[in-house]
């Protein structure tokens, strides 16, 4: 949220507060909502709470209707929170750019924890619906960017069934098992190697709802290079142009269909990436040793010299005896010497001559820091 809009906000639930000194925790949970606190506001007195909670509504509805969103019309609907595709519809408005989705968590995450504020008292006051309309909403959104299980949505809005606008009753009027928040689609899960990128642009050209496919598209790229970077750390420039993609959009620079395009151009070159060890010949892990000790302009031959590099490395450092990543290696001087040392035997041997003294050393250096790293992590090649 932009530093002039969360001041306005602020200002606005200050003024409904009037003397309340509850702001002041409600700026503490919004602050730690970014790190995804639970935190919840201490119990004040709830008349003005009630007074906090509605303002908060109105700016949360006063936000919607500027980007184009009659989030109360949501209540006119027969079926509240069984018609998903006027909330698709609104997800899809919402999903337009970071920050508009970013402004809409703050405005309901305040809401909400007013809410959680107010009770139990609130419960046997006059029903508040539009606490549940930005909490569905949120869920709608949230299940669609980081694809969410079924139950995490479901938390977001647990009083819907007894609370809210749908009665126990009327839930169990459709079956024992009705769940609303079932019906909210969740974000594709992809197979990058199967992926029809062909297919996938010509049902965009026909989509509806051109954002919550670019979501979907985005949302699937973040995950998938998140693995990827885990299994291989020298992917670092996928990540950063990836960044550059997402950025050039927020900043007004990209138009949905462009966007979409750069997606898809992106997510090619990832598939490649990720099928690029099968071309090289090596295992997962020993492309990584690879890309940590390949220099620039490498011949053919010296370029074989370094895949048996990689290859020996990892064998010595996992398979043959004396062990050397013995449990707890990277805490012991000793020990981290010893494996300095394997890391520097078995290289001096198999690197191209071309490698100079300072080339090899600052090599070395990488791949030791490379397996210490991971040992602090408790991943890949610990013992």
């Amino acid at each position: 949220m932009t530093p002039k809009a969360f001041k306005q906000l602020e200002d606005n639930l200050w003024a409904a507060a009037d003397n309340l000194r509850v702001f002041r925790n409600m700026k503490k949970a919004l602050a730690a909502y970014a790190l995804g606190s639970d935190e919840q506001l201490p119990v004040q007195e709830k008349s003005q709470l009630f007074v906090l909670l509605d303002q908060a509504l109105k700016e949360g509805v006063q936000y919607c209707k500027s980007i184009k969103i009659d989030i109360t019309a949501i209540l006119d609907e027969k079926d509240t929170f069984k018609n998903l595709e006027i909330f698709k519809t609104f997800a899809d408005i919402m999903l337009a750019g970071d920050e508009r989705r970013q402004e809409f968590f703050v405005y309901e995450n305040t809401i909400s924890s007013i809410y959680e504020a107010c009770k139990p008292e609130i419960l046997s006051k006059q029903k508040r619906p539009l606490v549940f309309v930005f909490q569905y909403l949120r869920g709608v959104i949230d299940s669609l960017i980081q694809k969410l299980d079924i139950d995490s949505a479901k938390r977001r809005i647990e009083e819907l069934l007894d609370q809210s606008v749908i009665t126990a009753e009327e839930a169990a009027e459709e079956g024992a098992e009705y769940n609303p928040v079932t019906k909210i689609k969740k974000g594709i899960k992809w197979n990058l190697a199967n992926v029809d990128f062909e297919k996938l642009r010509e049902n965009f050209k026909k989509s509806k709802y051109k954002n919550i496919e670019i979501t979907d598209l985005r949302a699937f790229i973040q995950e998938k290079l998140e693995k990827m970077l885990d299994q291989n750390s020298t992917r670092t420039d996928f990540a950063q142009k990836f960044q550059e993609i997402i950025d050039a959009y927020n900043a007004g620079g990209a138009s949905n269909e462009s966007f979409f395009d750069d997606l898809m151009k992106f997510a090619e070159d990832l598939k490649s990436e990720d099928e690029r060890h099968i071309r090289e010949g090596l295992s997962e892990d020993e492309l990584e040793l690879f890309d940590t000790l390949k220099k620039d302009k490498i011949t053919k031959a010296e370029e074989q010299k370094i895949k048996l590099a990689a290859q020996h490395l990892l064998k010595r450092l996992t398979e043959e005896h004396p062990r050397v990543l013995i449990p707890d290696w990277y805490k012991n001087s000793q020990s981290k010497a010893v494996v300095k040392s394997t890391v520097e035997a078995v290289l001096d041997k198999d690197l191209p001559v071309s490698y100079d003294r300072a080339l090899f050393t600052k090599k070395c250096d990488n791949v030791f820091n490379l397996i210490y790293d991971y040992a602090l992590a408790g991943k890949k090649w610990v013992a």
